[in-house]
């Protein structure tokens, strides 16, 4: 299925739209999420499939995606959970706690992207797609904070990035 992304201004104001290849060659920044899955202390990573475009083999959050044109962004996590980790969509209580913009490039390619931050607690079963993630592990705060200051070329760009945040958010509000 072609997937139309969703071109994004600074603000996250909708400007257009593009084809996925297309978006990721010509660097145009568009909307995606993250969203991370944590339950009893600890947070759900997965390794990405290593025939990914980019960081695969990397460790990253729970599920990640684009919202298509006209979708939600929570709806669009759900739907991605469901994809990726087996998820069934409304088990999860879904929350965004944070946004930011990041730029890596990669072999003629690029992620130019909104991110939006998305957290929902579950401890419930997880069935990974094997053509998306090739393991999942849960990790307690503590051993992933000191994996992201020991070992950062292990993870996912945008991970670097994210994961503070939500380590963070955990801390403080929960």
């Amino acid at each position: 299925m072609e997937q139309n992304l969703i071109w994004v201004d600074l603000m996250d104001h909708e400007i257009g739209y593009g084809e996925k290849l297309e978006t990721h060659q010509k660097n145009v920044l568009h909307r995606a999420f993250s969203v991370f899955l944590y339950a009893n202390g600890k947070m759900l990573i997965q390794k990405r499939e290593k025939r990914k475009y980019h960081s695969g083999e990397l460790w990253a959050n729970s599920c990640c995606s684009h919202p298509r044109k006209g979708e939600d962004i929570l709806e669009a996590a759900g739907r991605r959970l469901e994809e990726e980790l087996g998820i069934k969509q409304g088990i999860c209580d879904l929350k965004e706690i944070d946004s930011f913009i990041y730029f890596q490039a990669y072999d003629g390619l690029s992620e130019y992207e909104f991110d939006h931050v998305i957290i929902a607690e579950y401890d419930g079963k997880v069935t990974p797609n094997p053509e998306e993630i090739e393991d999942v592990r849960w990790v307690t705060y503590e051993e992933l904070e000191m994996e992201l200051m020991e070992h950062p070329e292990h993870f996912a760009a945008w991970f670097l990035i994210a994961a503070p945040k939500v380590l963070r958010w955990l801390k403080e509000e929960k």
